[in-house]
């Protein structure tokens, strides 16, 4: 035993989990989030209402929620992991009954003091589900099929509810999130391969069949294809949303306008420009060098995940950590994606960046998982 673990294990219990916190990650996350910050600033013309002042307090609330978190023992999170996730199962159901309408989707519960998003707290739950269920399996049974069904049911039966919300974006993210989940847990790689020729198939089929008798999908859900692969052919309608986007990010080159000099954003022809579309407002304030340096504190966050993981002797805290990590990088990547053209339009946030109080308390909560994974692992 080294020196320093001497004097840390010399230390009260209760002060000893705050020292064994990971503290460099929780310097990144408030690194990132101070970037958002800045953006709903910038966004809002000078102006710290209405965006930057709600989601300061909303990420001091997330701050203290982590914290928090982070000193239960995480065998309380492995063991409310079924539960949790049946009650986001209600809540989704409950979405469909009693749901708030905004946006021409029905995805939110009115709380009066905040609007639930039941999809938001599925990402997280969803990971614990299937951390606990590999926790549990052994791994013999791991790839025999009986044994893989079951987890993909557990994953498509809320895909299913998100979709008819209609959320296609939150959608996607369960879906990759809950095959990453079977990846990481060991699943034979040849279910992925088939899952992936199946796709490619009937993607295939789908375009094969405009035009014909038996077409698979409407005209117009054709046309939103066209316009996603060429947006200029539809430049004021669908195709506006994107073609902004691609002006700003741009016009901003290597280092960008300056802070508070997008002239897209400023004259208010960037769509969602405090929301899904916030990073074209930095890359253009910022230029190529602001947008890679946000990418390098993704990057980093996600490294030290994957290191707590790693370092974790314990199956549940492992998985759980690797899979909030996915969750994360998919957020940052969907998003990234999304307004550079290279993905459809699918509402995604950028994460811990974008206006948003749902998305960051539950993105807290999932971060203090990790770290009451990293506090009570065997030292």
């Amino acid at each position: 035993m080294s020196y320093l673990d001497y004097s840390v294990k010399s230390v009260p219990a209760g002060l000893r989990k705050i020292l064994y916190v990971n503290w460099p990650l929780i310097v990144l996350l408030s690194t990132v989030a101070c970037i958002g910050f800045l953006m709903l600033y910038s966004v809002a013309g000078g102006s710290a209402e209405p965006w930057m002042d709600a989601q300061m307090k909303r990420y001091g609330a997330g701050l203290a929620l982590m914290l928090i978190v982070a000193m239960i023992p995480i065998w309380f999170w492995r063991n409310i992991a079924a539960v949790a996730y049946l009650i986001s199962l209600a809540l989704l159901v409950a979405v469909e009954l009693f749901g708030t309408i905004g946006m021409g989707a029905q995805r939110w519960i009115d709380l009066g003091f905040i609007r639930l998003q039941p999809s938001e707290i599925m990402k997280i739950t969803l990971v614990m589900a299937l951390a606990a269920y590999y926790d549990w399996l052994p791994l013999h049974k791991t790839s025999r099929p009986l044994w893989v069904m079951f987890p993909v049911l557990i994953v498509l039966v809320p895909v299913y509810l998100v979709l008819v919300q209609p959320d296609l974006g939150t959608s996607i993210l369960l879906i990759t999130v809950g095959g990453a989940m079977m990846f990481l847990a060991g699943v034979h790689w040849a279910y992925f391969a088939a899952v992936i020729a199946a796709g490619i198939g009937l993607v295939t089929t789908v375009f094969q069949s405009r035009g014909t008798e038996w077409q698979l999908l409407a005209d117009y859900q054709f046309r939103r294809i066209d316009t996603f692969l060429d947006p200029s052919q539809d430049p004021l309608g669908a195709g506006y949303h994107i073609t902004q986007s691609k002006i700003a990010l741009g016009s901003g080159g290597w280092t960008g306008r300056g802070f508070m000099q997008g002239t897209q954003s400023r004259l208010n022809f960037l769509p969602e420009k405090h929301t899904d579309f916030i990073f074209t407002t930095l890359a253009e304030e910022f230029g190529f060098i602001g947008g890679v340096s946000l990418l390098g504190l993704y990057a980093l966050v996600i490294m030290f995940c994957i290191s707590m993981a790693m370092t974790n002797r314990d199956r549940f805290s492992s998985l759980l950590t690797l899979g909030m990590a996915a969750t994360f990088f998919l957020f940052f990547a969907v998003n990234m994606s999304m307004v550079m053209g290279l993905a459809p339009v699918v509402g995604v946030p950028l994460p811990l960046v974008s206006y948003g109080g749902s998305a960051m308390l539950i993105l807290m909560l999932g971060f203090g998982m990790v770290q009451s994974a990293h506090v009570h692992k065997p030292r």
